[in-house]
């Protein structure tokens, strides 16, 4: 019985594990997350798609895909701040994990607008939230326009 309940407790913590969480530090899960740094806007990106390191790029971004396939990038200040987040796959990524403390925010988004209606787009100073797709597409990205450097902008988050 203590087994079960120790399994039990593992996988309901599990997905927490796998994602960073909107405001905090970057996930450290076991999913061994792909590091990419961010290029300046004058440099440009290699055949296999990654950035390259430069002294000048305000983040780092991390990438991992998780069990279901979709895959969650972390855009994290040299502070150690993830200051937007970025998702792609089949399935929408467990929000609440992912925002975190911004989840009703994103909840409440969400009640503001009619349902059916095309992607929603809702945000503030504090907090912003893009998120469409369809069944098996879904993308979208949050992030945190107070922390966000000066020189990036929404659309160049991918």
């Amino acid at each position: 019985m203590r087994l079960l309940k120790t399994a039990m407790l593992f996988a309901t913590l599990s997905p927490l594990a796998s994602y960073a969480t909107l405001g905090g530090a970057p996930s450290t899960g076991t999913s061994s997350p792909t590091m990419l740094r961010a290029a300046p806007q004058s440099a440009s990106a290699s055949n296999t798609g990654v950035a390259h390191k430069s002294a000048t790029a305000p983040y780092t971004v991390r990438e991992s895909r998780d069990a279901d396939g979709v895959t969650i990038r972390e855009y994290v200040l040299p502070s150690s701040v993830v200051f937007a987040v970025t998702w792609e796959g089949p399935i929408r990524p467990d929000m609440t994990a992912l925002l975190g403390s911004y989840f009703p925010n994103f909840v409440a988004a969400g009640e503001s607008r009619a349902r059916g209606t095309g992607p929603l787009i809702e945000g503030n100073d504090d907090f912003r939230i893009e998120s469409a797709g369809r069944l098996g597409h879904f993308f979208g990205m949050a992030y945190l326009p107070r922390l966000m450097p000066a020189n990036v902008r929404p659309g160049k988050l991918k």
